[in-house]
């Protein structure tokens, strides 16, 4: 393998810009590069999580759901690339079925919290939700695969039912919701 970066302090994004992986050049706050580091963040949110003890499958879905991640970063970077397909938010909402078989129904809202595990997935979750958000701003402006938007929408579905699950697995509760006035 040859080497893909030779140094890493550049200086050509010391005027506020960043480049692309077209090579176009851009401001690091326009929608497209804000975009991306949500997915950065997403991704280093669930590197956290995966320094916790999980279940093996939890594990291995989550390490598959890095390198999508890394992808759809790609295909943000690149305007025009495709990496992200039906095929990723598919396996996306089998694990989500997967996950949820064995909780009970959700009666009531919950708040993040219970296991360690299980508060970290829910700040994916948030985390998520905030990149989906971002992905639907740059779509206002520029071309987004909608399989992006799906694949996000999906990932914090999975994280929230994850954090249920990795609850039940460490023997801890949901932490419920308590409604004004008591009920």
């Amino acid at each position: 393998m040859t080497h893909r970066l030779s140094t890493i302090t550049t200086r050509t994004g010391d005027d506020g810009s960043t480049g692309l992986g077209d090579g176009s050049r851009v401001a690091k706050d326009c929608p497209r590069v804000r975009l991306l580091g949500e997915v950065d963040e997403l991704n280093s949110h669930l590197g956290v999580l995966l320094c916790e003890p999980l279940p093996d499958a939890a594990r291995a879905a989550l390490v598959d759901t890095q390198h999508d991640l890394f992808d759809l970063g790609g295909e943000i970077a690149v305007p025009g690339y495709q990496a992200i397909g039906e095929i990723q938010v598919l396996r996306l909402e089998s694990w989500l079925a997967t996950l949820n078989a064995d909780l009970p129904p959700l009666r009531e809202f919950i708040l993040p919290g219970g296991c360690r595990a299980a508060a970290l997935a829910h700040v994916g979750r948030a985390v998520a939700r905030r990149a989906e958000r971002q992905a639907v701003t740059l779509a206002r402006e520029d071309i987004v695969s909608p399989h992006v938007l799906h694949y996000l929408n999906r990932l914090s579905d999975v994280l929230f039912v994850l954090a249920r699950h990795l609850n039940v697995a460490a023997g801890a509760a949901d932490v419920l919701w308590r409604h004004p006035g008591g009920r």
